[in-house]
């Protein structure tokens, strides 16, 4: 998602949630100017009440590595229809 995002032009910032805990952690201030939040649908987000009121997107990881591309331009047609 990260390279597909970029390819885009977009800013894109990656939290990971794992066995290890939660690496490259969002601030409140990057959750805050985010347009939209991507969350996986195959496990629970902790803290998912961070992104209230944000337009979310739910993936399943293996769309997310393997269809990265069309994801992007699902949510860039979405943008658009809502600008």
């Amino acid at each position: 998602l990260e390279s597909a995002a970029k390819a885009k032009g977009w800013e894109v910032k990656v939290e990971t949630q794992g066995s290890i805990g939660l690496e490259n952690e969002l601030t409140a201030e990057d959750v805050a100017s985010a347009d939209m939040v991507i969350l996986t649908k195959d496990i629970g987000i902790k803290f998912e009440e961070r992104f209230a009121g944000k337009t979310i997107v739910r993936v399943n990881i293996s769309d997310a590595v393997k269809r990265a591309d069309a994801i992007m331009s699902k949510i860039e047609a979405h943008l658009a229809q809502t600008a």
